[in-house]
């Protein structure tokens, strides 16, 4: 990879998707083969976190290099602020010709945020339709039940197959035409798959890839309503876990289709590594693979996100580039899709880029991508102002410990060395006094919660009544339209042999 030109930065995102269910993040039973041979040619984080355990949230955050309560990004109804920069307008003002396929879950009339071009629809409406509600929490909510599990397994096909196949379709010809581009322009690509998310339902033929195979129950033992953190307690309540109890044949139909799932989105991920081959476009990009939070899977009894525990907000991190960053290299310290920001701002060489990274509350990685990092910050923070709660929440994961705090609640400190399950809460412990309060200052430090708190609730009844007020009379949807001059493609003018010619790779005179 050249030190003389930006490289183009292709960013392959998953949805939901835990690194529990990853061949190199440790679990054999995961089929996984591209994404395990993308880790071998370049470098996996093992700690990495997202910014919070839901998705518009979480993309939010990502995008903006900024925590989500300081953007008002707070639940999958809130709209992105389109005053707010995003690390696609800082590559767009490098000159990268930006690009967008799939899911990034804008609530709100920019549907850009940056994207110079945007070619195919979100699949989760842009409206204020899903802002939550917390003078009514917590609340049974049928729309996110564990009733749906009854359903998880074979299917002949589903929506999420109709939008990945759009966008991976969409993908592949953006390569090409990225290919044929004879500006100079570097590219910033990002797909964005559905998959594994919720509904839990898969082709056979994923399904059949794990015939035999031995895929394991949760580990992590339910623990009965009444004695869970109130923060815990409430989700199951939202989730109806206390109405519909998981059978053991739901819990294991629901894992195997998950475990399928990622097997459909690795395939992808190897259709699109090798189109990158093909073109000739691989020597000069970098390749990141990653997902918007993890999927609970039954441990704890808990399914879907929303949670701080590790299956809920650990995602994987797999960055392919130069070889002096190594291959095969494996990177413990904490880290978080916030850190994105000004890392991209860094590769992409962004004009004045100390004053853009500045905006970011993250680090750019680079450091620990070339092998350094020794100053490393070791931290990830997450939020979580969404649906289903009653107060807002704030984790901090450090070196071996993870603190959780919920406003007007007791926190909770877990030793992850010590208990990787999370099943012991030490907070309060005399012997980890000065952790605790090292870890609580750090995590409280730019956030007052009942400042937060207000700020959320203000946010959710304002957006209640332009949704009511919206829905009456003429209404002007928000969705994004992709558009395609169909006059503009094939040979609809001009001479055959030509346009043929022109179009064709490698375009030559041989």
């Amino acid at each position: 990879m050249s030190r003389s030109r930006k490289p183009n930065i292709f960013l392959i995102m998953a949805d939901q998707w835990s690194p529990s269910v990853l061949g190199a993040g440790g679990n054999p039973a995961a089929k996984t083969p591209n994404i395990d041979a993308l880790a071998e040619q370049g470098v996996i984080f093992d700690n990495f976190y997202c910014n919070s355990p839901l998705c518009g949230p979480s993309r939010g955050s990502m995008m903006t290099g900024r925590y989500a309560s300081e953007v008002g990004c707070y639940d999958n109804g809130a709209e992105l602020p389109a005053s707010t920069p995003t690390f696609v307008h800082h590559l767009r003002r490098a000159d990268y010709r930006t690009i967008l396929a799939g899911k990034m879950h804008f609530a709100g009339p920019d549907q850009l945020h940056g994207f110079e071009e945007r070619l195919t629809t979100d699949i989760y409406p842009a409206s204020f339709l899903w802002t939550p509600d917390w003078d009514e929490s917590p609340v049974h909510n049928p729309g996110t039940s564990v009733r749906q599990l009854r359903d998880s397994g074979v299917v002949k096909w589903n929506m999420q197959l109709d939008y990945d196949e759009e966008v991976h379709h969409q993908t592949l010809q953006a390569l090409r035409d990225v290919a044929r581009d004879e500006s100079g322009r570097p590219f910033f690509l990002c797909a964005s798959y559905t998959h594994p998310h919720d509904p839990f339902t898969t082709l056979r033929r994923y399904w059949d890839l794990y015939e035999g195979v031995e895929i394991p129950l949760p580990d992590i033992p339910d623990d009965p309503l009444e004695g869970l953190h109130p923060y815990n307690q409430w989700l199951q309540i939202h989730h109806e876990v206390d109405l519909y109890p998981p059978t053991e044949e739901q819990v294991y139909r629901t894992r195997r289709a998950y475990y399928a799932m990622v097997s459909y989105f690795d395939e992808k991920v190897g259709e699109l590594v090798r189109a990158l081959h093909d073109l000739d476009l691989s020597e000069h990009t970098i390749v990141i693979v990653t997902s918007d939070h993890g999927e609970m899977l039954g441990e704890h009894g808990m399914w879907f996100k929303r949670v701080f525990y590790e299956d809920s907000v650990r995602v994987p991190m797999i960055v392919r580039g130069p070889a002096e960053w190594g291959r095969g290299r494996r990177i413990a310290e904490v880290a978080s899709l916030i850190d994105l920001y000004p890392t991209l701002m860094d590769l992409g060489r962004v004009p004045e880029p100390e004053a853009a990274k500045s905006l970011s509350s993250g680090d750019s990685l680079l450091p620990l991508l070339e092998g350094g990092g020794a100053s490393w910050k070791d931290e990830g923070i997450a939020e979580y102002c969404g649906e289903g709660v009653c107060n807002a929440a704030r984790m901090l994961r450090t070196g071996r410990y993870k603190y959780v705090c919920v406003e007007q609640h007791e926190p909770q400190l877990f030793d992850l060395a010590a208990d990787p399950g999370e099943t012991d809460n030490v907070s309060g412990k005399p012997e980890l006094r000065q952790v605790e309060e090292r870890l609580k200052a750090r995590v409280l430090e730019g956030w007052d919660g009942p400042t937060v708190e207000a700020q959320v609730r203000e946010s959710q009844r304002q957006r209640r009544a332009i949704l009511e007020a919206l829905s009456k009379g003429e209404q002007t949807s928000w969705d994004y339209q992709p558009m395609v001059n169909a006059a503009d493609q094939f040979v609809r003018r001009g001479h055959v042999t030509a346009k043929a010619k022109e179009l064709r790779l490698p375009n030559s005179e041989e």
